[in-house]
């Protein structure tokens, strides 16, 4: 069952495990904290098979991940749809060459970066989101 044909019934189970904090990291923001979402085996599973029902058979070869929600979500669904899992981290966290993009928060200013020829062929997908198309482009 498709979460895009009419309303998933797992998708009520997913938004309730959600915890939002408001006024975190900065007052006016509602951050959306997904430990809780992590802590129930069955919700997390759905999300993840939310992500694969929607994109397996689409011929997509990767699937990159932005630190550090992206990093406990993008493996499993790269795994499942016979992708690789690129990750788009914070600075000086990758060795070795790395490309760069900067980008403006809704609190301030931070980077993504990935390494050099990490991707082949990709099309990504918003602020942190921006970022990491932009990077994205720059393998291409």
């Amino acid at each position: 069952m498709s979460a895009y044909k009419d309303q998933d019934p797992r998708l009520h189970g997913i938004k309730t495990k959600i915890r939002v904090v408001p006024n975190f990291p900065k007052s006016g923001l509602m951050f959306l904290d997904i430990t809780t979402l992590l802590l129930d085996p069955k919700a997390f599973k759905d999300s993840i098979d939310l992500f694969v029902e929607r994109y397996k058979g689409k011929n997509i070869s990767v699937v990159a991940g932005i630190e550090a929600r992206g990093f406990i979500f993008g493996p499993p669904i790269a795994l499942a749809i016979g992708a690789k899992f690129v990750p788009l981290r914070k600075p000086k966290k990758l060795p070795g060459k790395v490309i760069s993009q900067e980008y403006i928060l809704e609190y301030g200013r931070d980077c993504l970066e990935m390494h050099v020829g990490a991707v082949d062929d990709l099309i990504a997908t918003g602020g942190t989101l921006c970022a990491a198309m932009d990077l994205l482009g720059k393998s291409l």
